[in-house]
């Protein structure tokens, strides 16, 4: 099967975590400490305002309570959404507030998000989908005008830049994710970068069971009884570890190389599928942006993008769509919401393979299969 992701392991993963057990500290310790302030180098900000997760999700949901919201509160984010995002803000009590995304890219522009705002407006999510840093900078100018706070969901953008800024670094809060099926990966993972220093620290806290001080060996050096708990709110562990993060500093080692043979792979597409009746490819850059390359979308006709589907499948093609709406979804679908441009994209749009172990012959493969299920179905179909 040629799948739509799959991770890139080697020798060097193998290495770093030996290193981990022969240390014999699993645990939050120096190696995690590293794999941060790597990352912050990465996106060109503080070690100290990021903070490494068990998960992508866990920084959603933090990033929630960091922002204390609650019942009458409202949060914008397109419905071209992980459903993470809408959970973390509807177990909060407040309102998940769905805008339209651009049809043919798949992210909302600062139009869209401003339709949406009302004065119970608390923040806004977006998320760069498949990479695609979007409109960001005008998303975050107007979420600065209107005194909003910025979420970043970079899950897709880990090494996305607009106007030589990394994705992640235009709002108040970022969340990355660097699941098994991520370009980045740690098994499971996530990092959390909160601009504010105050509100990063209190991260820290609440990331560790709302430990104001730690209670292990770390506080034997600053308290007599460093046994004793020092709470001050609510919190739970969601805090990373070192194997997780052993693997995480190899993968940011090699991002470079991952980001080159992802965009081989996406060129190869743009090359193999131009032209082709029937078959919409993802729109070009925009000046000044760059791209994870973490989807490859095309689209078709949505009388027949579910049997192309299928077909490819059969062939050992797997494609699939992320992410389904969020207004679609039972738990938050809303009779009157009008969303014209996730309609169309969700109806026509699928996700072909693309990882940085995709080889030639596969990408031919996944291009070739495609014309022809679409010339198939299309024939079929009379359109």
């Amino acid at each position: 099967m040629i799948n739509v992701f799959q991770p890139s392991l080697g020798e060097a993963e193998l290495a770093a975590l030996s290193e981990v057990f022969a240390s014999n500290w699993l645990g939050h310790g120096p190696r995690t400490r590293a794999f941060e302030a790597q990352f912050a180098d990465h996106i060109g900000a503080e070690a100290d305002s990021l903070l490494f997760l068990n998960s992508g999700t866990a920084g959603l949901f933090l990033a929630t309570e960091l922002l204390e919201l609650g019942p009458g509160d409202e949060v914008v984010l397109p419905s071209v959404f992980f459903v993470a995002a809408a959970n973390a803000i509807a177990a909060t009590g407040a309102r998940p507030v769905f805008c339209d995304v651009e049809p043919h890219g798949l992210n909302p522009t600062a139009e869209h998000i401003e339709r949406a705002l009302t004065p119970r407006t608390k923040a806004v999510m977006v998320l760069h989908y498949g990479g695609d840093p979007g409109d960001i900078a005008r998303i975050a100018a107007l979420c600065t005008e209107r005194g909003v706070t910025l979420v970043e969901d970079a899950a897709c953008a880990v090494a996305s830049t607009a106007d030589g800024r990394a994705c992640g670094t235009f709002g108040d809060i970022a969340v990355w994710s660097f699941d098994a099926m991520k370009v980045l990966v740690t098994g499971d993972g996530g990092m959390l970068y909160v601009r504010d220093p105050d509100l990063a620290r209190r991260a820290r806290v609440l990331a560790y069971h709302g430990l104001e001080r730690s209670s292990g060996f770390a506080g034997a050096r600053v308290s007599a009884r460093w046994w004793e708990l020092d709470v001050q709110g609510f919190g739970r562990r969601v805090i990373g570890n070192d194997l997780t993060a052993a693997l995480g500093t190899v993968q940011l080692g090699r991002l470079p190389e991952s980001i080159d043979r992802r965009r081989a792979v996406a060129e190869t597409y743009d090359e193999l599928l131009a032209g082709a009746e029937g078959i919409r490819v993802p729109p070009p850059l925009a000046a000044g942006h760059t791209t994870s390359y973490y989807f490859y979308w095309v689209q078709m006709d949505p009388l027949i993008r579910d049997r192309v589907a299928a077909s490819l499948l059969e062939q050992d093609v797997y494609t699939t769509f992320r992410y389904p709406p969020l207004h679609r979804v039972p738990i938050y679908e809303a009779g009157d919401t009008e969303l014209p441009g996730t309609d169309e994209a969700a109806d026509s749009t699928l996700l072909l393979p693309i990882h940085q172990a995709l080889g030639d012959a596969e990408t031919r493969k996944v291009a070739e299969a495609l014309r022809a299920a679409v010339a198939e179905h299309r024939e079929s179909a009379g359109i």
